[in-house]
């Protein structure tokens, strides 16, 4: 069920969504080193990270991050809106490494809604959950430019 943007402003401090689980593997991790140029042992070196401190490879904290595109999706479907804009990131953590083969999920919540000339600008709350674990893999604070059809 689609949320119209006029009704954001009344859903300030509650959750909008939770994404399906999504697997990280090492195909993966190994991609976005390729793509980003870190190629540091703890991601792609599997025997090495093996015997280190996190006892297998993790996942880049910017792949985490980068997640939010898959779960933002589904979660940011809005009626009366014609084009939605990354707009940024106010805040950013990763309080937990995300081994290979993980599952990680996003609880999304509704920060703030500022008109804007161009449109609503909605800051989201947004935890990336690290399934079997109390500590999330990243917390950050997405904003979304809604422009209004």
């Amino acid at each position: 069920m689609s949320t119209h943007v006029d009704a954001l402003a009344g859903k300030v401090g509650q959750e909008l969504g939770v994404s399906d689980w999504v697997r990280i593997d090492q195909e993966q991790i190994n991609l976005f080193a390729d793509a980003t140029g870190d190629h540091q042992w703890i991601h792609v070196d599997e025997q090495r990270a093996a015997e280190g401190r996190f006892g297998s490879t993790i996942a880049h904290g910017y792949l985490t991050l980068s997640m939010l595109s898959v779960f933002l999706g589904p979660i940011l479907e809005f009626d009366g809106v014609s084009m939605q804009v990354n707009y940024g990131l106010d805040k950013v953590r990763f309080p937990q490494p995300v081994p290979v083969g993980s599952r990680l999920r996003a609880r999304v919540s509704v920060d703030a809604v500022d008109e804007q000339e161009r449109g609503v600008l909605l800051t989201m709350g947004c935890v990336i959950e690290l399934e079997g674990t109390d500590k999330p893999a990243c917390v950050a604070s997405p904003l979304a430019l809604l422009v209004r059809s």
